[in-house]
């Protein structure tokens, strides 16, 4: 039975749009494999600057946490990735992301205020039948 290949090496393999085989797209496409899930859910993989990779994470305990921890992941996204693009990992804080909120009550619009257009929507509104 044949192995899967890593993401990184099948990237070399496949001819892709160059936008999607530059090193930041490729590093932050396998980071949430070299993260694993539960630390990929409290992170997102930002820019890669040089060869430093900046993520984002929820706070500053998972920022300490994550530094401690900053080798295993070098060493993961290398094998992901099938060569060694990220020498260095950036943790830093993420502004705290805003829910979808709903309106508190339906806007009941009263209709077009100014009567000069409201008489002419009424006019296009009457020759549009």
């Amino acid at each position: 039975m044949r192995t899967m290949e890593r993401a990184g090496r099948l990237f070399k393999k496949v001819k892709l749009p160059s936008e999607l085989g530059d090193p930041e797209t490729r590093v932050r496409a396998v980071w949430g494999n070299a993260a694993g899930k539960t630390v990929a859910a409290h992170t997102r993989a930002g820019a890669l600057v040089r060869d430093k990779l900046i993520v984002e994470v929820e706070d500053q305990v998972w920022q300490r946490q994550l530094f401690a921890l900053k080798h295993f992941f070098l060493n993961n996204l290398e094998k992901e990735l099938g060569e060694k693009l990220v020498n260095d990992i950036d943790f830093r804080p993420m502004p705290p992301r805003r829910e979808p909120q709903r309106a508190q009550h339906a806007h009941n619009s009263p209709g077009i205020q100014d009567p000069v257009l409201a008489l002419i929507y009424q006019r296009s509104r009457k020759s549009a039948s």
